[in-house]
């Protein structure tokens, strides 16, 4: 295991390891306890009471943050014709069919941190699956991202969407802002997500639902939350 710095041993004495927290004093602490010279991502890890192995219990989505997630999202919009207008209108970084797919294949391009795609585009996204698919950015036709609407999923991923996914511990983990949003704003995030993964919620799924949450900043520890704060949270 590797030596951990006075800096995270210092913030980890601050947290009681048997406790269950709050949101609000869970969130406080992360605060508290963020210690590097830089803006550090709060992040969030839910364990799901499903088994992913089972199709009909994949937790899978998306949710528009309403205070988004703290930093610049570059969009690659897959399009002909006016579509490619209509998405650099949108906002969208870099717009395009061929020019961008072979950039991708030749030159190994891949400054972007979320796609689009019209269905049409589809056929020819597909070849390049293989680049895309393992980096989490093929475009995805359940997360809206497979859609002629380009500028409304452009505008949604500039404003703050957020796709995630259940792993196969039964465990969703995400990004819900920065540090230096504040406890208000990521309270607002998390509401947001936990909301939506309630939703979300597989018919065949049996007993308690969110089995555990526990919130951290890049570099910080662990904080582990009540889930029955959820209650408070979502009403």
């Amino acid at each position: 295991m590797a030596k951990r710095g006075k800096k995270y041993l210092a913030a980890k004495a601050k947290i009681d390891p048997m406790r269950k927290y709050s949101f609000e004093e869970a969130l406080d602490l992360a605060i508290e306890c963020a210690y590097a010279n830089f803006d550090e991502s709060v992040d969030i890890a839910v364990k799901l009471g499903v088994d992913p192995r089972h199709a009909d219990q994949m937790v899978r989505g998306s949710v528009v943050l309403p205070h988004g997630l703290g930093k610049q999202i570059r969009v690659l919009v897959f399009a002909k014709g006016e579509k490619v207008k209509e998405a650099l209108d949108a906002g969208a970084d870099f717009a395009g069919a061929d020019e961008y797919i072979e950039k991708i294949v030749k030159e190994n391009w891949l400054e972007f941190d979320k796609t689009v795609a019209t269905p049409d585009m589809m056929g020819q996204v597909g070849k390049i699956g293989k680049i895309l698919g393992p980096r989490g950015l093929m475009p995805n036709a359940k997360l809206g991202t497979v859609t002629f609407d380009v500028a409304k999923a452009v505008k949604e991923i500039k404003a703050g969407k957020l796709d995630f996914r259940v792993e196969k511990a039964g465990i969703v983990h995400a990004p819900v802002g920065k540090v230096s949003f504040g406890r208000q704003k990521l309270l607002e995030n998390i509401a947001a997500l936990i909301d939506t993964l309630i939703r979300l919620k597989p018919a065949s799924a049996k007993g308690t639902y969110i089995q555990g949450i526990a919130v951290s900043t890049t570099m910080g520890p662990g904080i582990k939350v009540d889930p029955l704060a959820v209650r408070n949270l979502v009403g």
